[in-house]
C-alpha cells in the first residue's frame, strides 16, 4: 500500500515571554483538537528531569503519532531546535508558534498570578534573560497574545493549512 499522501502527525510547539498568553493558547488549542498537552518546563520541574531525558520522553510521546502541543522549554534557539529535531525524526511535522504581548500587560498577569509584585518582577527578569526571539530561519507563526483565542485559531489554521 502506497503511504506517500498520508500526512504527517503534527506538533505545535508554543513559546513566549512568561504571562504572554502562551498557557492559555495551548491549552484551548490542545482541547479543541483533543491532542495531548505537555508543559515540558513543567515536567522537568515536577520530576526533577534533565533536558536529555524530557527530550527522551518526547522521543516515546511522539511513537503515538498524534497531534501533539508542546509548551514550556523551548525559550532559545537551541531548545526549540532539539525540540523540533527531536520530533522530526519521529515523522512529525512542527509548527513553531511565538505568542507574543506587550510588556505592561506581561507585568499586570505576572501580578495577578503571583499576588506579589516583587515575585512577578524576579520571574519577568529571570525568564526574559534566558529568551530568545525566533530567528528568521525558524519560520514561527506570530500571535498577539491579546486576541481572542477565535482569532488566534483562525490564523494559525490558515498557517499550517
Amino acid at each position: 500500500m502506497d503511504n506517500t499522501n498520508k500526512a504527517l502527525p503534527r506538533a505545535i510547539l508554543v513559546f513566549g515571554a512568561p504571562g504572554s498568553g502562551k498557557t492559555t493558547f495551548a491549552e484551548r488549542f490542545s482541547s479543541k483538537f483533543h491532542a495531548a498537552f505537555y508543559d515540558l518546563t513543567e515536567i522537568e520541574e515536577k520530576y526533577k528531569f534533565s533536558r536529555r531525558t524530557v527530550l527522551k520522553c518526547i522521543e516515546l510521546i511522539a511513537r503515538t503519532n498524534t497531534t501533539l502541543v508542546i509548551e514550556g522549554g523551548l525559550d532559545t534557539e537551541k531548545d526549540r531546535n532539539e525540540v523540533k529535531n527531536v520530533l522530526r525524526k519521529a515523522g512529525y511535522s512542527p509548527s513553531l508558534i511565538w505568542i507574543q504581548t506587550d510588556v505592561g500587560t506581561i507585568k499586570m498577569r505576572l501580578k495577578m498570578k503571583h499576588k506579589n509584585g516583587l515575585k512577578a518582577r524576579d520571574e519577568y527578569e529571570r525568564r526574559i534573560e534566558s529568551m530568545e526571539a525566533p530567528t528568521e530561519i525558524e519560520s514561527p507563526i506570530v500571535l498577539s497574545g491579546k486576541h481572542t483565542f477565535e482569532t488566534q485559531l483562525r490564523h494559525v489554521l490558515t498557517q499550517i493549512a
